[in-house]
């Protein structure tokens, strides 16, 4: 799964499109705000903030999105939590990197941080929705990261690994119009040379912990 993620880099493979001056976040966490790109009504792309945890149009209330936080890149198009917006509302959610947790065999895991190798920004695979609080009519913005198979680099560390999408095909994931396989394909691993990984401080697990150090490799690692 995809629980924790950064945001720092200067995103220059989106920023030729879109001005994202986004302001330094290095422990995101489901349930807060975070910036998706998707297509706007009015033509071309916008950036907007939405909830992780991404909530069904038909959901009588927000609860159900504590569990929606990762759609499955195997089930994405059919599980009726994520299929209507797999077909009409896909969005880029920018990360720096993110972190996953390695089972040493230990009471506690590892936490490790993944990122990419130019230090470019990436751009995660994401859904988004739009739902109506029944109780006060709120509109509500919600999003979710769709995860799959590990690549060769980050299965030793987990065997699941959020799909980060090449940057040639930006446009075509957010594509009204983009073919079922065109889409599948973009969900595969990507290869493990676009991406780095170390050790980081099991300080990162704290969601009230902030700052450059939490992506910094672990001394002595």
């Amino acid at each position: 799964m995809c629980g924790r993620f950064a945001i720092y880099s200067r995103f220059t493979k989106l920023g030729y499109q879109l001005d994202l001056d986004l302001p330094p976040r290095y422990n995101v966490a489901p349930s807060q705000s975070i910036p998706i790109i998707r297509s706007a009504d009015a033509g071309g792309y916008e950036v907007v903030d939405a909830h992780w945890g991404l909530i069904p149009f038909w959901a009588k209330d927000r609860k159900i999105g504590y569990s929606t936080i990762n759609a499955r890149a195997e089930t994405v198009a059919e599980k009726p939590a994520f299929r209507a917006a797999f077909k009409q509302r896909r969005c880029l959610i920018p990360a720096s990197g993110l972190y996953e947790w390695q089972d040493t065999g230990g009471a506690r895991k590892q936490p490790w941080f993944i990122t990419d190798a130019a230090g470019d920004g990436l751009a995660f695979a994401g859904l988004w929705e739009r739902w109506t609080d029944p109780a006060t009519g709120e509109l509500l913005d919600s999003c979710s990261i769709i995860v799959g198979a590990a690549n060769d680099l980050v299965r030793p560390i987990h065997d699941r690994l959020a799909c980060i999408l090449p940057p040639e095909h930006y446009r075509d994931w957010l594509a009204l119009d983009a073919p079922p396989p065109l889409l599948h394909s973009l969900l595969e691993p990507c290869p493990s040379e676009w991406l780095r990984a170390w050790p980081v401080s099991p300080a990162v697990g704290n969601v009230r912990n902030a700052g450059p150090d939490l992506v910094a490799p672990l001394s002595g690692a």
